[in-house]
Protein backbone atom coordinates (compact mmCIF):
# COMPACT_ATOMS: atom_id res chain seq x y z
CA UNK A 1 0.00 0.00 0.00
CA UNK A 2 1.47 3.34 -1.04
CA UNK A 3 -0.24 5.11 1.84
CA UNK A 4 2.04 5.47 4.88
CA UNK A 5 -0.60 4.77 7.49
CA UNK A 6 1.93 4.67 10.32
CA UNK A 7 3.03 8.22 9.53
CA UNK A 8 -0.60 9.34 9.38
CA UNK A 9 -1.40 7.77 12.76
CA UNK A 10 1.71 9.34 14.32
CA UNK A 11 0.64 12.76 13.05
CA UNK A 12 -2.74 12.29 14.72
CA UNK A 13 -1.17 11.13 17.97
CA UNK A 14 1.16 14.14 17.98
CA UNK A 15 -1.77 16.51 17.41
CA UNK A 16 -3.86 14.78 20.07
CA UNK A 17 -1.14 15.13 22.72
CA UNK A 18 -0.18 18.67 21.69
CA UNK A 19 -2.46 20.82 23.88
CA UNK A 20 -1.74 21.43 27.56
CA UNK A 21 -5.44 22.22 28.00
CA UNK A 22 -6.95 19.75 25.54
CA UNK A 23 -9.51 21.30 23.25
CA UNK A 24 -12.30 18.85 22.40
CA UNK A 25 -12.24 17.16 19.03
CA UNK A 26 -15.45 17.13 17.01
CA UNK A 27 -15.32 14.49 14.28
CA UNK A 28 -17.75 14.96 11.41
CA UNK A 29 -19.19 11.55 10.51
CA UNK A 30 -21.55 10.93 7.60
CA UNK A 31 -21.14 7.16 7.36
CA UNK A 32 -19.52 7.39 3.93
CA UNK A 33 -16.05 6.36 2.84
CA UNK A 34 -14.17 9.57 3.74
CA UNK A 35 -15.57 10.07 7.22
CA UNK A 36 -15.30 6.33 7.91
CA UNK A 37 -11.60 6.33 7.10
CA UNK A 38 -11.10 9.48 9.18
CA UNK A 39 -12.74 8.00 12.28
CA UNK A 40 -11.01 4.66 11.82
CA UNK A 41 -7.53 6.19 11.50
CA UNK A 42 -8.11 8.42 14.55
CA UNK A 43 -9.42 5.49 16.58
CA UNK A 44 -6.50 3.22 15.71
CA UNK A 45 -4.05 6.02 16.49
CA UNK A 46 -5.57 6.57 19.94
CA UNK A 47 -5.30 2.85 20.69
CA UNK A 48 -1.52 3.39 20.64
CA UNK A 49 -1.68 6.10 23.30
CA UNK A 50 -1.29 5.32 27.01
CA UNK A 51 -4.86 5.33 28.41
CA UNK A 52 -3.81 7.74 31.16
CA UNK A 53 -3.12 10.35 28.44
CA UNK A 54 -6.52 10.01 26.78
CA UNK A 55 -7.93 13.13 28.44
CA UNK A 56 -9.27 14.97 25.40
CA UNK A 57 -13.01 14.63 24.79
CA UNK A 58 -14.00 13.43 21.32
CA UNK A 59 -17.47 13.94 19.88
CA UNK A 60 -18.53 12.03 16.78
CA UNK A 61 -21.23 14.17 15.17
CA UNK A 62 -23.62 12.93 12.50
CA UNK A 63 -26.24 15.20 10.95
CA UNK A 64 -29.68 13.82 10.09
CA UNK A 65 -31.63 16.21 7.86
CA UNK A 66 -34.80 14.08 8.33
CA UNK A 67 -34.86 13.59 4.54
CA UNK A 68 -31.65 11.58 4.17
CA UNK A 69 -31.46 8.67 1.74
CA UNK A 70 -33.37 5.99 3.75
CA UNK A 71 -31.01 3.21 2.69
CA UNK A 72 -28.05 5.20 4.02
CA UNK A 73 -29.91 6.15 7.20
CA UNK A 74 -30.43 2.50 8.11
CA UNK A 75 -26.76 1.74 7.56
CA UNK A 76 -25.60 4.79 9.55
CA UNK A 77 -27.88 4.07 12.52
CA UNK A 78 -26.41 0.58 12.85
CA UNK A 79 -22.86 1.91 12.48
CA UNK A 80 -23.32 4.66 15.09
CA UNK A 81 -24.67 2.14 17.58
CA UNK A 82 -21.64 -0.09 17.04
CA UNK A 83 -19.29 2.87 17.43
CA UNK A 84 -20.81 3.94 20.76
CA UNK A 85 -20.75 0.43 22.23
CA UNK A 86 -17.19 -0.27 21.05
CA UNK A 87 -15.88 3.08 22.34
CA UNK A 88 -17.19 2.29 25.80
CA UNK A 89 -15.81 -1.26 25.76
CA UNK A 90 -12.38 -0.11 24.54
CA UNK A 91 -12.31 2.94 26.85
CA UNK A 92 -11.93 5.42 24.01
CA UNK A 93 -13.08 8.90 25.24
CA UNK A 94 -15.59 9.18 22.44
CA UNK A 95 -19.34 9.76 22.36
CA UNK A 96 -21.77 9.75 19.44
CA UNK A 97 -24.17 12.63 18.80
CA UNK A 98 -26.80 13.19 16.10
CA UNK A 99 -27.88 16.69 15.10
CA UNK A 100 -31.23 17.42 13.51
CA UNK A 101 -33.03 20.52 12.28
CA UNK A 102 -35.55 22.15 14.56
CA UNK A 103 -39.01 20.91 13.71
CA UNK A 104 -40.06 24.37 12.50
CA UNK A 105 -37.12 24.30 10.05
CA UNK A 106 -37.71 20.79 8.71
CA UNK A 107 -37.89 20.36 4.95
CA UNK A 108 -41.57 19.41 4.89
CA UNK A 109 -42.72 22.07 7.35
CA UNK A 110 -41.04 24.75 5.24
CA UNK A 111 -42.06 23.34 1.86
CA UNK A 112 -45.60 22.09 2.58
CA UNK A 113 -46.47 24.20 5.59
CA UNK A 114 -45.12 27.57 4.46
CA UNK A 115 -45.02 26.93 0.71
CA UNK A 116 -41.26 27.30 0.17
CA UNK A 117 -40.50 26.23 -3.42
CA UNK A 118 -38.18 23.28 -3.93
CA UNK A 119 -34.53 24.49 -3.81
CA UNK A 120 -32.37 25.08 -6.86
CA UNK A 121 -28.66 25.75 -7.22
CA UNK A 122 -29.24 29.48 -6.80
CA UNK A 123 -31.56 29.32 -3.78
CA UNK A 124 -30.56 26.51 -1.44
CA UNK A 125 -32.65 27.50 1.57
CA UNK A 126 -32.47 23.92 2.84
CA UNK A 127 -28.70 23.72 3.40
CA UNK A 128 -28.54 26.26 6.18
CA UNK A 129 -31.66 25.07 8.01
CA UNK A 130 -31.19 21.31 7.68
CA UNK A 131 -27.41 20.98 7.84
CA UNK A 132 -25.42 24.04 8.86
CA UNK A 133 -27.56 25.34 11.73
CA UNK A 134 -28.05 22.05 13.64
CA UNK A 135 -24.36 21.17 13.56
CA UNK A 136 -23.28 24.75 14.24
CA UNK A 137 -25.44 24.79 17.36
CA UNK A 138 -23.69 21.66 18.63
CA UNK A 139 -20.21 22.98 17.83
CA UNK A 140 -20.98 26.35 19.41
CA UNK A 141 -22.20 24.62 22.56
CA UNK A 142 -18.91 22.73 22.88
CA UNK A 143 -16.90 25.90 22.19
CA UNK A 144 -18.81 27.69 24.95
CA UNK A 145 -18.02 24.86 27.33
CA UNK A 146 -14.31 24.54 26.52
CA UNK A 147 -13.35 27.94 25.05
CA UNK A 148 -12.17 26.42 21.77
CA UNK A 149 -12.75 23.29 19.70
CA UNK A 150 -11.07 21.44 16.84
CA UNK A 151 -13.28 20.06 14.05
CA UNK A 152 -11.93 16.98 12.28
CA UNK A 153 -13.22 16.54 8.73
CA UNK A 154 -12.71 13.83 6.14
CA UNK A 155 -12.23 16.33 3.32
CA UNK A 156 -9.63 15.28 0.76
CA UNK A 157 -7.87 17.27 -1.94
CA UNK A 158 -8.39 14.38 -4.35
CA UNK A 159 -12.18 14.53 -4.05
CA UNK A 160 -12.60 17.55 -6.30
CA UNK A 161 -10.88 20.62 -7.60
CA UNK A 162 -13.13 22.85 -5.50
CA UNK A 163 -12.27 21.01 -2.32
CA UNK A 164 -8.57 21.11 -3.12
CA UNK A 165 -8.72 24.86 -3.66
CA UNK A 166 -10.74 25.35 -0.48
CA UNK A 167 -8.30 23.34 1.62
CA UNK A 168 -5.34 25.17 0.10
CA UNK A 169 -6.95 28.56 0.63
CA UNK A 170 -7.59 28.04 4.33
CA UNK A 171 -4.54 26.09 5.40
CA UNK A 172 -1.58 27.72 7.14
CA UNK A 173 1.75 26.53 5.81
CA UNK A 174 3.62 24.42 8.33
CA UNK A 175 0.57 23.96 10.56
CA UNK A 176 -1.99 21.20 10.71
CA UNK A 177 -4.90 23.35 11.85
CA UNK A 178 -6.70 26.03 9.91
CA UNK A 179 -9.14 28.59 11.20
CA UNK A 180 -12.82 27.93 10.80
CA UNK A 181 -15.33 30.71 10.22
CA UNK A 182 -16.83 30.04 13.66
CA UNK A 183 -15.01 31.98 16.41
CA UNK A 184 -12.55 29.87 18.41
CA UNK A 185 -12.94 26.87 16.10
CA UNK A 186 -10.22 25.18 14.08
CA UNK A 187 -10.33 22.56 11.33
CA UNK A 188 -8.06 19.53 11.15
CA UNK A 189 -8.16 17.39 7.99
CA UNK A 190 -5.80 14.45 8.63
CA UNK A 191 -6.58 12.56 5.41
CA UNK A 192 -6.58 15.55 3.04
CA UNK A 193 -3.66 14.13 1.01
CA UNK A 194 -5.03 10.57 0.75
CA UNK A 195 -6.05 9.59 -2.79
CA UNK A 196 -9.29 7.78 -3.57
CA UNK A 197 -7.44 4.58 -4.52
CA UNK A 198 -5.46 4.67 -1.27
CA UNK A 199 -8.65 5.21 0.70
CA UNK A 200 -10.40 2.18 -0.79
CA UNK A 201 -7.30 0.03 -0.38
CA UNK A 202 -7.19 0.96 3.28
CA UNK A 203 -10.87 0.24 3.94
CA UNK A 204 -10.72 -3.07 2.08
CA UNK A 205 -7.66 -4.23 4.03
CA UNK A 206 -8.26 -2.82 7.52
CA UNK A 207 -11.49 -3.72 9.38
CA UNK A 208 -13.22 -1.06 11.48
CA UNK A 209 -12.19 -1.06 15.17
CA UNK A 210 -15.88 -0.92 16.15
CA UNK A 211 -16.43 -4.40 14.71
CA UNK A 212 -17.67 -5.99 11.53
CA UNK A 213 -16.23 -5.08 8.15
CA UNK A 214 -16.70 -2.61 5.32
CA UNK A 215 -18.46 -4.98 2.92
CA UNK A 216 -21.86 -3.30 3.28
CA UNK A 217 -20.30 0.13 2.78
CA UNK A 218 -18.50 -1.04 -0.36
CA UNK A 219 -21.72 -2.62 -1.67
CA UNK A 220 -23.66 0.61 -1.08
CA UNK A 221 -21.13 2.56 -3.12
CA UNK A 222 -21.02 -0.02 -5.86
CA UNK A 223 -24.82 -0.15 -6.18
CA UNK A 224 -25.32 3.59 -5.96
CA UNK A 225 -22.23 4.74 -7.83
CA UNK A 226 -21.99 7.37 -5.14
CA UNK A 227 -19.83 9.28 -2.72
CA UNK A 228 -20.65 10.32 0.81
CA UNK A 229 -22.01 13.74 1.68
CA UNK A 230 -19.56 15.36 4.12
CA UNK A 231 -20.58 17.07 7.32
CA UNK A 232 -21.74 20.52 6.21
CA UNK A 233 -20.56 23.34 8.49
CA UNK A 234 -20.54 26.20 5.99
CA UNK A 235 -22.23 27.22 2.74
CA UNK A 236 -19.22 26.43 0.51
CA UNK A 237 -19.95 22.68 0.51
CA UNK A 238 -21.55 21.66 -2.80
CA UNK A 239 -24.87 19.86 -3.08
CA UNK A 240 -24.69 16.12 -2.48
CA UNK A 241 -27.64 15.11 -4.61
CA UNK A 242 -25.86 14.36 -7.90
CA UNK A 243 -23.63 11.38 -7.24
CA UNK A 244 -23.42 11.41 -3.47
CA UNK A 245 -25.55 10.01 -0.69
CA UNK A 246 -27.54 12.97 0.58
CA UNK A 247 -31.15 14.09 0.87
CA UNK A 248 -33.51 12.01 -1.27
CA UNK A 249 -35.54 15.18 -1.82
CA UNK A 250 -32.60 17.10 -3.33
CA UNK A 251 -33.69 19.17 -6.33
CA UNK A 252 -30.50 21.21 -6.59
CA UNK A 253 -29.18 18.78 -9.20
CA UNK A 254 -30.81 17.45 -12.35
CA UNK A 255 -30.68 13.78 -11.34
CA UNK A 256 -30.09 11.88 -8.12
CA UNK A 257 -27.67 9.33 -9.51
CA UNK A 258 -27.14 7.57 -6.19
CA UNK A 259 -30.87 6.88 -5.74
CA UNK A 260 -31.23 5.84 -9.37
CA UNK A 261 -28.30 3.48 -8.92
CA UNK A 262 -29.84 1.87 -5.84
CA UNK A 263 -33.17 1.41 -7.63
CA UNK A 264 -31.43 -0.17 -10.63
CA UNK A 265 -29.62 -2.57 -8.28
CA UNK A 266 -32.65 -3.98 -6.51
CA UNK A 267 -33.95 -1.23 -4.20
CA UNK A 268 -37.19 -0.85 -6.16
CA UNK A 269 -39.07 0.27 -3.04
CA UNK A 270 -37.35 3.65 -3.45
CA UNK A 271 -39.10 4.30 -6.76
CA UNK A 272 -41.96 6.33 -5.14
CA UNK A 273 -39.33 8.57 -3.54
CA UNK A 274 -37.72 9.20 -6.89
CA UNK A 275 -41.11 10.07 -8.36
CA UNK A 276 -41.80 12.56 -5.54
CA UNK A 277 -38.44 14.19 -6.12
CA UNK A 278 -39.20 14.52 -9.83
CA UNK A 279 -42.57 16.09 -8.99
CA UNK A 280 -40.82 18.63 -6.74
CA UNK A 281 -38.60 19.58 -9.68
CA UNK A 282 -41.69 20.02 -11.83
CA UNK A 283 -43.38 22.29 -9.27
CA UNK A 284 -40.27 24.39 -8.97
CA UNK A 285 -39.73 24.79 -12.71
CA UNK A 286 -43.35 25.68 -13.50
CA UNK A 287 -44.22 28.52 -11.13
CA UNK A 288 -47.14 29.75 -13.26
CA UNK A 289 -48.92 26.45 -12.53
CA UNK A 290 -47.88 25.67 -8.97
CA UNK A 291 -47.09 28.96 -7.21
CA UNK A 292 -48.97 32.04 -6.07
CA UNK A 293 -48.26 35.15 -8.18
CA UNK A 294 -48.22 37.17 -4.96
CA UNK A 295 -45.50 37.00 -2.32
CA UNK A 296 -46.39 36.38 1.31
CA UNK A 297 -46.46 40.13 1.99
CA UNK A 298 -49.03 40.59 -0.77
CA UNK A 299 -46.56 42.14 -3.21
CA UNK A 300 -47.25 41.48 -6.88
CA UNK A 301 -44.17 41.88 -9.08
CA UNK A 302 -43.59 40.64 -12.61
CA UNK A 303 -41.18 37.70 -12.73
CA UNK A 304 -41.25 37.20 -8.94
CA UNK A 305 -43.33 34.34 -7.63
CA UNK A 306 -44.70 33.69 -4.17
CA UNK A 307 -45.13 30.47 -2.19
CA UNK A 308 -46.69 27.27 -3.45
CA UNK A 309 -50.44 27.39 -3.95
CA UNK A 310 -52.42 25.49 -1.36
CA UNK A 311 -53.38 22.90 -3.97
CA UNK A 312 -49.69 22.28 -4.65
CA UNK A 313 -48.87 21.83 -0.97
CA UNK A 314 -51.80 19.46 -0.50
CA UNK A 315 -50.77 17.38 -3.53
CA UNK A 316 -47.17 17.07 -2.30
CA UNK A 317 -48.40 15.92 1.11
CA UNK A 318 -50.76 13.44 -0.52
CA UNK A 319 -47.92 11.93 -2.55
CA UNK A 320 -45.66 11.66 0.50
CA UNK A 321 -48.32 9.91 2.57
CA UNK A 322 -49.10 7.52 -0.28
CA UNK A 323 -45.41 6.64 -0.58
CA UNK A 324 -45.14 6.24 3.17
CA UNK A 325 -48.11 3.88 3.26
CA UNK A 326 -46.56 1.83 0.44
CA UNK A 327 -43.12 1.38 2.01
CA UNK A 328 -43.58 1.82 5.76
CA UNK A 329 -44.66 -1.71 6.57
CA UNK A 330 -42.04 -3.48 4.46
CA UNK A 331 -39.11 -1.11 5.00
CA UNK A 332 -39.97 0.63 8.27
CA UNK A 333 -39.31 4.02 6.67
CA UNK A 334 -41.05 7.16 7.95
CA UNK A 335 -41.01 9.96 5.39
CA UNK A 336 -42.80 12.59 7.46
CA UNK A 337 -43.38 12.70 11.23
CA UNK A 338 -46.59 13.30 13.14
CA UNK A 339 -45.06 16.44 14.67
CA UNK A 340 -44.45 17.82 11.19
CA UNK A 341 -48.02 17.08 10.16
CA UNK A 342 -49.44 19.03 13.10
CA UNK A 343 -47.16 22.00 12.50
CA UNK A 344 -48.01 21.97 8.79
CA UNK A 345 -51.68 22.20 9.76
CA UNK A 346 -50.86 25.15 12.03
CA UNK A 347 -49.25 27.00 9.12
CA UNK A 348 -52.11 26.13 6.79
CA UNK A 349 -54.51 27.66 9.26
CA UNK A 350 -52.46 30.83 9.51
CA UNK A 351 -52.53 31.05 5.71
CA UNK A 352 -56.33 30.76 5.84
CA UNK A 353 -56.52 27.31 4.28
CA UNK A 354 -59.68 25.99 5.91
CA UNK A 355 -61.36 23.90 3.23
CA UNK A 356 -58.93 20.94 3.39
CA UNK A 357 -57.13 19.82 6.54
CA UNK A 358 -54.03 17.68 6.95
CA UNK A 359 -56.21 15.10 8.67
CA UNK A 360 -58.49 14.97 5.60
CA UNK A 361 -55.57 13.97 3.38
CA UNK A 362 -54.19 11.57 6.00
CA UNK A 363 -57.57 9.86 6.39
CA UNK A 364 -57.97 9.69 2.60
CA UNK A 365 -54.67 7.84 2.23
CA UNK A 366 -54.63 5.65 5.36
CA UNK A 367 -58.41 5.09 5.60
CA UNK A 368 -58.37 6.35 9.20
CA UNK A 369 -60.71 8.69 11.00
CA UNK A 370 -58.41 11.23 12.64
CA UNK A 371 -60.31 14.38 13.51
CA UNK A 372 -58.44 17.69 13.88
CA UNK A 373 -61.54 19.89 13.84
CA UNK A 374 -61.37 20.67 17.57
CA UNK A 375 -57.75 21.78 17.29
CA UNK A 376 -58.62 23.87 14.24
CA UNK A 377 -61.50 25.56 16.05
CA UNK A 378 -59.22 26.34 18.97
CA UNK A 379 -56.63 27.83 16.63
CA UNK A 380 -59.33 29.87 14.90
CA UNK A 381 -60.54 31.27 18.23
CA UNK A 382 -56.97 32.21 19.19
CA UNK A 383 -56.39 33.86 15.82
CA UNK A 384 -59.62 35.87 15.96
CA UNK A 385 -58.86 37.07 19.49
CA UNK A 386 -55.32 38.05 18.53
CA UNK A 387 -56.52 39.89 15.43
CA UNK A 388 -58.99 41.91 17.48
CA UNK A 389 -56.43 42.69 20.19
CA UNK A 390 -53.77 43.80 17.71
CA UNK A 391 -56.02 45.53 15.21
CA UNK A 392 -54.10 48.80 15.48
CA UNK A 393 -50.63 47.18 15.53
CA UNK A 394 -50.33 44.41 12.91
CA UNK A 395 -46.61 44.01 13.66
CA UNK A 396 -47.51 43.02 17.22
CA UNK A 397 -49.85 40.38 15.78
CA UNK A 398 -47.04 38.81 13.73
CA UNK A 399 -44.69 38.83 16.71
CA UNK A 400 -47.25 37.09 18.96
CA UNK A 401 -48.02 34.59 16.19
CA UNK A 402 -44.36 33.70 15.84
CA UNK A 403 -43.97 33.35 19.60
CA UNK A 404 -46.99 31.05 19.77
CA UNK A 405 -45.59 28.99 16.90
CA UNK A 406 -42.35 28.52 18.83
CA UNK A 407 -44.26 27.47 21.94
CA UNK A 408 -46.43 25.02 19.98
CA UNK A 409 -43.34 23.58 18.31
CA UNK A 410 -41.66 22.87 21.63
CA UNK A 411 -44.88 21.32 22.93
CA UNK A 412 -45.07 19.04 19.89
CA UNK A 413 -41.53 17.90 20.59
CA UNK A 414 -42.63 16.97 24.13
CA UNK A 415 -39.92 19.19 25.58
CA UNK A 416 -39.49 22.89 26.08
CA UNK A 417 -35.72 22.99 26.32
CA UNK A 418 -34.47 26.08 24.55
CA UNK A 419 -37.91 27.71 24.36
CA UNK A 420 -36.91 30.73 26.46
CA UNK A 421 -33.79 31.32 24.36
CA UNK A 422 -35.84 31.11 21.15
CA UNK A 423 -38.41 33.56 22.52
CA UNK A 424 -35.66 35.93 23.67
CA UNK A 425 -34.09 35.91 20.20
CA UNK A 426 -37.47 36.59 18.56
CA UNK A 427 -38.10 39.45 21.02
CA UNK A 428 -34.70 41.00 20.22
CA UNK A 429 -35.48 40.74 16.49
CA UNK A 430 -38.87 42.39 17.04
CA UNK A 431 -37.31 45.27 19.02
CA UNK A 432 -34.73 45.79 16.25
CA UNK A 433 -37.56 45.95 13.67
CA UNK A 434 -39.35 48.59 15.75
CA UNK A 435 -36.15 50.67 16.01
CA UNK A 436 -35.57 50.52 12.26
CA UNK A 437 -39.05 51.88 11.67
Amino acid sequence: MALDIRHLENEIIDQYLYDENPRPWIIGFSGGKDSTMLLQVVWRALKKVDPILLTRRIYVVCNDTMVENPRMVKFIKTTLNRIQIAAKDQQIPLTVHETMPRIEDSFWVRLIGLGYPAPNRFVRWCTERLKINPTTRFITEKINEAGEAIILLGTRSAESGNRARSIKRHEIKGQRLRKHQLPNAYVYAPIKDVTTNELWQYLNQVPPPWGGNHKELVTLYRNANAGDCPLVIDDTTPSCGNSRFGCWTCTVVNKDKSMEGLIDNGEEWMLPLSEIRDFLVETRDNPEKYRDPRRRNGELKEGVWGPYLFETRAEILRRILRAQKEIQESEGVELITQQELVLIQYHWFRDCFFHTKVSDIYNEVFKNNIDMSRQIEKLKEEEDLLAKSCKEEPKDLNFIRDSLALQKTKTLMIRKRGLQADLDRRLEQYIDELRMN
